[in-house]
């Protein structure tokens, strides 16, 4: 029987880096956006000297590439120490040529990834899996995470699972979707993950290390007549994996009373049109399911975890016998090949079947979002006589006319959901704020929390866009927040710029933090927005920020008047506890840097649930014109 644990609120990165933790001797590191976070977490514990589970802190190896990081992972590994990577894109790829010698030797390893673009026409730092499907002939075993829990749940599994059988493991997220979602999750604690280790494996695997007491020969050169038996040598233990993994799911299972499985199916029991994928997709493509099925259609999904060693026996055991027509969805893509790397597996599994239709797609290469709408399109397109084999979502593609129509709208996020939307400046300190304001209301209360934040490539300087959800039922929605209850402007200069008011429903509620008074900001409004915010009865606020913060001290670090701003206007938890809990957060945030520093923020944090001024928007709103139309930005489609 599953017993209720600890929550906290965190995001995918320190879940990796919680669970990786306990099973690491040494890590060896170099950091690289998306991943980094994984790293400096485990850095700073090993400096605060807590303890692995084998009563030692993790000895941390920064190393000048990730090259060398890889070469230090293999060392460690041939020298008895359980050793542990963190990386992703250009980084994982430079680890390559040591991942076969580290599969070569089935030395038990976790590279944790969180999946990036590798660079081809341009760069880019957002998420997609070109990285990871590059690793596929490695021999690494593959486990896909699709959120923050799962990294929690199927990281452990991964580092059981690899201890277990020897054969070294990549455990991979989604970058940034994954990665830095933050979400309240269920966490294990050190003593239950501590029993479920095969000790005895541990010790014959240090028993197997280099050692000048017991010689051993390694790295051999061999010629044609016995290097193709001793590859094949190694099926044993390839072909042991899956029940490996399925026999540590369900320990997990036993523990969180979940039903991991290495394919999950997830839909109607006799679904006729199914979709295949792997990653955060698939919680988007649950609320579709949820949404479509209470409208009268059978559809399903069946959700990879374990890609590597790939079972097809398991993947059609999963898919149900009335399916009709699969979609399968691949996060990249590979020029020039018949169809990507997941579909070509799906393909081959049915291979002397009786094989439904099948066609292939590319969707979210960059971290493009892919909302409900483009996953509908894919239940739709299946529904099709003769649909199209190749095609991609997301996207308008004028060129070679692969994309799907994604225009029919759905609203499908959990009932009971707030959602709301900050524009920040980066460096602005929005996102710092937003992040604390989320660990607020999934730490303090009994809500589901979920905050995304949205970077153009600048970082600091350029446009952020904070997302963030909260509700009783868990969150499910891996998209950027597009209707919402709540959207708040930190930059006055956004109002003429960007398309923001557009996005909330009717009835919520907008914040401007301006240096207008309340007789003056009608005269800076575009007329589009005035004539939204009185057809759609926005409640609408302005607060000078600005000021606030430098009659206290704080410069331009406006965001702890306007979080204060956020707690008050949204009443999601009493303004008594929140203002509270802001300044415990910002005693924590800010402690080091002196009483003075403390108490300007406590100031802050008063001033803005005081100075918000309210704004009757007039009748006169409403025949407003403006030629402004806006832009999207920071990963808007």
């Amino acid at each position: 029987m599953a017993i209720k644990r600890k929550m906290k609120t965190m995001d995918g990165n320190n879940a990796a880096a919680w669970v990786s933790y306990p099973f690491t001797d040494v890590a060896a590191i170099y950091p690289i956006t998306p991943s980094s976070v994984m790293a400096e977490v485990t850095d700073s514990w090993s400096a605060k000297d807590k303890k692995n589970l084998f009563g030692q802190p993790v000895t941390v190896a920064e190393m000048q590439s990730e090259a060398g990081a890889a070469g230090t992972v293999h060392g460690s590994l041939s020298a008895g120490a359980l050793t542990t990577t963190y990386t992703a894109s250009q980084g994982l790829l430079l680890m390559i040529p040591n991942m076969y010698k580290i599969a070569g030797e089935l030395l038990p390893n976790v590279i944790h990834v969180s999946a990036r673009c590798v660079s081809s026409h341009a760069l880019n730092i957002f998420g997609d899996h070109s990285d990871v499907y590059a690793c596929r002939q490695t021999g690494y075993a593959m486990l896909c995470s699709g959120s923050a829990q799962e990294v929690m749940d199927l990281g452990a599994v991964a580092h059981l699972s690899t201890i277990k059988g020897r054969v070294p493991f990549l455990h991979f997220f989604d970058g940034f979707r994954t990665s830095h979602e933050i979400q309240k999750i269920e966490v294990i604690d050190y003593d239950t993950l501590g029993s479920l280790v095969d000790y005895e494996a541990v010790k014959a695997f240090r028993k197997r290390s280099l050692s000048p007491n017991h010689p051993t020969l390694r790295g051999t050169a061999q010629n044609p007549d016995i290097y193709f038996q001793g590859r094949e040598a190694s099926n044993p233990f390839y072909l042991a994996v899956p029940d490996q993994v399925q026999y540590y799911m369900d320990k997990i299972n036993e523990i969180r009373g979940t039903d991991y499985k290495l394919f999950n199916y997830y839909g109607a029991a006799d679904a006729d049109r199914v979709i295949i994928a792997m990653g955060s997709v698939c919680e988007t493509a649950e609320e579709v399911i949820d949404f479509l099925n209470a409208h009268g259609e059978k559809v399903g999904l069946v959700k990879v975890h374990l890609y590597r060693p790939f079972s097809a026996e398991k993947l059609l055991e999963a898919i149900p016998s009335t399916v009709k027509a699969i979609a399968v969805l691949d996060r990249t893509k590979e020029p020039g090949s018949y169809a990507e790397p997941l579909f070509l597996d799906v393909a081959a599994a049915y291979v002397g079947k009786n094989a439904p239709k099948l066609i292939g797609g590319r969707y979210g290469m960059g971290s493009k979002d892919t909302t409900p709408e483009t996953v509908l399109a894919v239940y739709k397109e299946l529904k099709k006589d003769q649909p199209k084999e190749r095609f991609t979502i997301g996207i308008d593609d004028d060129v070679t006319f692969l994309s799907l129509d994604c225009s029919e709208s759905i609203e499908v996020a959990g009932e009971g959901v707030v959602q709301a939307r900050f524009w920040g400046l980066g460096a602005d300190g929005t996102v710092g704020a937003n992040k604390n304001s989320i660990k607020i209301i999934g730490d303090h209360t009994d809500m589901y929390a979920q905050a995304y934040f949205a970077y153009d490539s600048k970082k600091s300087g350029g446009v952020t866009v904070s997302h963030l959800r909260f509700g009783k039922t868990p969150i499910k929605s891996t998209y950027l927040v597009n209707q919402a209850d709540f959207v708040a402007c930190h930059n006055q200069s956004y109002i003429d710029k960007y398309n923001m008011v557009q996005d909330i429903k009717p009835g919520g509620t907008f914040l401007l933090n301006c240096q207008w008074t309340k007789d003056e900001v009608a005269n800076y409004l575009p007329g589009q927005v005035k004539k939204y915010l009185a057809e759609n009865n926005i409640k609408f606020y302005i607060i000078n920020g600005v000021d606030i913060a430098r009659e206290i001290g704080l410069g331009n670090r406006t965001s702890t008047v306007l979080q204060s701003a956020f707690f008050k206007l949204a009443k999601i938890i009493p303004e008594a506890d929140a203002i509270k809990y802001m300044k415990e957060k910002a005693l924590a945030s800010f402690g080091k840097k002196g009483e003075d520093v403390v108490k300007m923020n406590y100031d802050a944090i008063d001033a803005g649930a005081k100075q918000i001024v309210e704004i009757q928007i007039p009748e006169s709103w409403k025949d407003c014109e403006d030629e402004f139309l806006g832009k999207s930005v920071a990963g808007d489609s």
